[in-house]
């Protein structure tokens, strides 16, 4: 079941202690502080990891115009792309919206910020801790309690990072034989 990022963010303040919110609008302290942390904390945590529903492939479009300097050419980013993962084995380089590489073509991997209702449940609970994480300074002026909440936002994102990696085939070493390696 997918939340809405209101939803998100009320869960994350029933963790903290704090009243719930209904809109982004809400004549609160609470929906000022929601609104402001929920997209950068949100985009910050799919940054974070290459979450497989999170992760797409594009073919880049070229630029007119080359670089400047060490790679010769330049390809435009798609507007959704958060953090780029591999140009298929290229060396590249991230500059603002382009991609900077040597190879003629470019298809890459990245990680861009899909619909919430494709967020899966471990990611959302790893949100939900790192939203409470960081509504509590502000909302309660324990940092105590931030400094705790932290840590457990961060048990909660090695565990749905583990979780993640599970949702893929566990590559197979090839040529691999113990007996021939122990002979080198």
């Amino acid at each position: 079941m997918a939340l809405s990022p209101v939803a998100l963010c009320s869960r994350a303040l029933l963790k903290i202690g704090a009243q719930t919110i209904t809109s982004f609008n809400d004549d609160r302290i609470e929906a000022d502080i929601a609104e402001a942390f929920f997209e950068p904390t949100r985009d910050a945590l799919l940054s974070a990891y290459p979450w497989r529903f999170a992760v797409a492939q594009a073919n880049l479009v070229r630029m007119n115009t080359a670089p400047l300097a060490d790679y010769a050419y330049a390809y435009l980013l798609p507007g959704d792309c958060l953090r780029v993962l591999s140009i298929g084995g290229e060396n590249y380089r991230r500059i603002a919206d382009t991609l900077h590489s040597n190879a003629d073509t470019a298809i890459i991997d990245y990680i861009f910020r899909p619909e919430e209702e494709f967020a899966p449940a471990y990611f959302e609970q790893a949100l939900m801790a790192r939203l409470a994480a960081e509504f509590c300074l502000p909302l309660t002026e324990n940092s105590a309690r931030a400094e705790l909440l932290y840590r457990l936002a961060d048990n909660e994102f090695e565990r749905a990072k583990r979780i993640d990696a599970q949702q893929d085939t566990p590559r197979a070493l090839d040529d691999f034989n113990p007996i021939n390696a122990r002979q080198s």
